[in-house]
């Protein structure tokens, strides 16, 4: 394995964000050539299938500037400096959708385009939802509507494209597959 790993040569930070940061790198192939590498560095994130007991799912859907359109989406949100991934899941799902949680497992780790970028996802179930008496708050900047689905309906989103992020599409596969499994 250590014949395909690229060596550094130098790195310049073209980029100081509030999310992320931009380095531009030159390497030493594996053939002993140069290249460029563009990369994006994130402190990672954290997203939460959150499973109410008469399993729907407790979705959001916000605006995504990105892509210029609405989304749907399982509450998610990035990782703060020194901060555990699973108080993170646990912050991210109250500020999201006003639930708090009895049970709350990792289920796996991924990272999310690893050709350009280092972040990595944690994702979460949690289950024994409970409504919370004080809502937390949002970010200033996060404005979202809660929906509550079956996973069929789960489902019909990712095939009229109103789920069309990995993070959710895969906590979809996840509960499909989930309920294959116990119908066995």
């Amino acid at each position: 394995m250590e014949h395909l790993k690229e060596k550094e040569l130098s790195s310049k930070q073209l980029f100081a964000g509030k999310v992320i940061d931009v380095y531009l790198q030159e390497v030493e192939l594996p053939n002993g050539k140069t290249s460029t590498r563009e990369i994006v560095k994130h402190p990672g994130a954290v997203a939460v299938i959150a499973l109410r007991e008469d399993k729907k799912i407790v979705m959001v859907e916000q605006f995504r500037k990105p892509m210029e359109r609405m989304m749907v989406e399982i509450p998610a949100g990035k990782l703060e400096k020194g901060e555990k991934p699973e108080c993170a899941a646990k912050r991210e799902l109250e500020e999201e959708t006003g639930y708090t949680c009895g049970s709350l497992q990792h289920l796996i780790s991924f990272y999310t385009s690893p050709g350009f970028a280092d972040e990595l996802v944690h994702l979460y179930i949690a289950e024994d939802l409970k409504t919370m008496e004080t809502k937390a708050e949002l970010d200033e900047d996060e404005f979202v509507d809660l929906m509550e689905v079956t996973l069929d309906e789960a489902l019909q989103l990712i095939r009229v494209n109103r789920i069309y992020d990995a993070k959710t599409a895969y906590a979809v596969q996840y509960l499909q597959l989930k309920q294959a499994l116990e119908q066995k």
